[in-house]
């Protein structure tokens, strides 16, 4: 543990950044998970929504900064084009 007082204050406010970027990550996961499963089941309803709202969480998480604007980038990417294939 450190022993300055800035020092200390630092680590405390990076524990607190740590945890934010691990719970928006996870919620990444599922986002892009739950796409997956309605790709599976066929509805094309739930393939739109869930399409939307993977894409959303992907764009939410690159402005915070947990994942890489390019990383983002290219996670859309393949989620368009695992939509596309579904549709033709």
């Amino acid at each position: 543990m450190a022993n300055i007082k800035s020092a200390m204050k630092r680590a405390k406010t990076s524990e607190g950044e740590n945890l934010r970027n691990r719970m928006d990550k996870s919620k990444l996961k599922t986002a892009v998970r739950r796409f997956d499963e309605a790709l599976k089941s066929g509805d094309k309803e739930a393939i739109e929504t869930t399409y939307v709202t993977a894409v959303k969480t992907v764009d939410r998480s690159a402005s915070k900064g947990v994942i890489h604007k390019n990383a983002a980038d290219r996670k859309k990417a393949q989620l368009a084009k695992k939509r596309n294939a579904e549709n033709n």
